[in-house]
């Protein structure tokens, strides 16, 4: 099995359709490489941030990194790029 099918059978798990499943591997493995390449990190570490963060969201979850600091206005501040 390979990286996309996996991918593909991971969003499955986690509620979305075939088709959306589908949708979802490639843009995570896109943006794996968009990531990588802009980062200059391994695409390993992109894949898995990529991950972590649907994830958390399918739980529910506001990653660490996307909540505001403490204290902060939430309102008007644009979201991190993932």
């Amino acid at each position: 099995m390979n990286e996309l099918e996996q991918l593909t059978q991971l969003c499955t798990r986690l509620g979305a359709t075939p088709a959306q499943a589908a949708v979802m591997a490639a843009q995570l493995s896109r943006r794996a490489d968009q990531l990588a390449a802009e980062r200059s990190i391994p695409r390993v570490a992109a894949l898995s941030s990529l991950l972590e963060v649907v994830v958390q969201g399918r739980a529910g979850e506001v990653p660490a990194r996307f909540r505001p600091p403490a204290g902060s206005d939430e309102a008007g501040a644009p979201p991190p790029a993932v």
